[in-house]
């Protein structure tokens, strides 16, 4: 059975150090919220080939 978001926000808080500040932690959630929400748009082909990642980096870097 897959983890709920619970389990995995309760596991990566866990696995932090004792010392944490609250602010350690709410980057680890937003981290894991930012990794989660990738994971999806690449399931439903909301992605970008390899070539245009460069020419808009391209574009960026300016």
């Amino acid at each position: 059975m897959p983890e709920t978001v619970k389990e995995k926000v309760l596991k990566a808080v866990q696995a932090l150090p004792d010392e944490s500040s609250f602010e350690d932690v709410m980057e680890r959630v937003y981290f894991l919220y930012k990794v989660e929400k990738g994971l999806q748009q690449a399931d439903s082909g909301e992605t970008v080939s390899h070539e245009e990642a460069k020419l808009r980096m391209k574009k960026w870097l300016k």
